[in-house]
């Protein structure tokens, strides 16, 4: 197996902060975040370091999204042993505790709770530290309305049950007979659910409409994490 490429300091500050957004919210920083938090002057400068990242191997730019930075394989199989080497230093007391058993849903009918038995296709099993919170199910995204956001159709959202959201989460809702995967936006003149793509509209929910929240989202999960 090839050594991984060395990368400077800036670099690894960087690879470091991407990778630590991904852990913690399922979708990588912006350039302007990465610029804020490193203390550039631009995201000029952060576009820089990345495109070196970028050709080193260690991530993949996606083009025209503002969150378009996703860990390769290889990257994300390095992210997955040092979780493993931080579990050994800081087992777990009672075996089993590190691994979850979640259903993958797929299209939900209309009116049944999201969790009936006839909309799970299968389940996985993946390590507890994926998450910083524990998921109760994975819902299969479809569509690119959350595209900029770093999740992308096909993607496994990892999903916490949950009936209230703080603004600027993202969100599972049921509107009606569709369930959407949104950003939560509460303000004195009522909810809308925000894409992150600018080809999508955001949605306003009227007192009339049948409207509640299924869960937060807590993570994200790239078929190249189950292979």
């Amino acid at each position: 197996m090839a050594d991984r490429p060395k990368l400077t300091e800036r670099q690894q500050q960087i690879f470091d902060l991407v990778r630590s957004a991904i852990e913690r919210t399922g979708a990588p920083p912006t350039r302007a975040e990465i610029a804020q938090q490193l203390g550039f002057r631009s995201a000029n400068a952060a576009e820089e370091h990345l495109q070196a990242l970028a050709r080193k191997g260690v991530i993949e730019l996606v083009g025209g999204t503002s969150r378009g930075i996703r860990l390769p394989s290889a990257a994300l199989r390095a992210v997955n042993e040092a979780r493993e080497a931080r579990g050994r230093q800081f087992s777990l007391p009672l075996p089993g505790l590190s691994q979850l058993t979640l259903p993958l849903i797929g299209r939900v009918a209309a009116g049944s709770p999201i969790l009936a038995q006839e909309h799970v296709d299968q389940t996985y099993v993946l390590e507890a530290s994926l998450f910083p919170r524990k998921p109760d199910y994975l819902l299969r995204v479809r569509g690119m309305s959350m595209r900029d956001a770093g999740i992308l159709d096909g993607d496994l959202l990892a999903v916490q049950k949950a009936s209230e959201a703080r603004n600027g989460q993202i969100v599972v809702a049921r509107l009606g007979d569709d369930v959407t995967v949104k950003r939560f936006e509460r303000s004195g003149s009522g909810i809308r659910l925000l894409p992150e793509n600018p080809e999508f509209e955001p949605i306003v929910v009227s007192p009339a409409d049948s409207f509640s929240l299924e869960g937060l989202a807590v993570g994200l999960v790239r078929n190249s994490m189950l292979m």
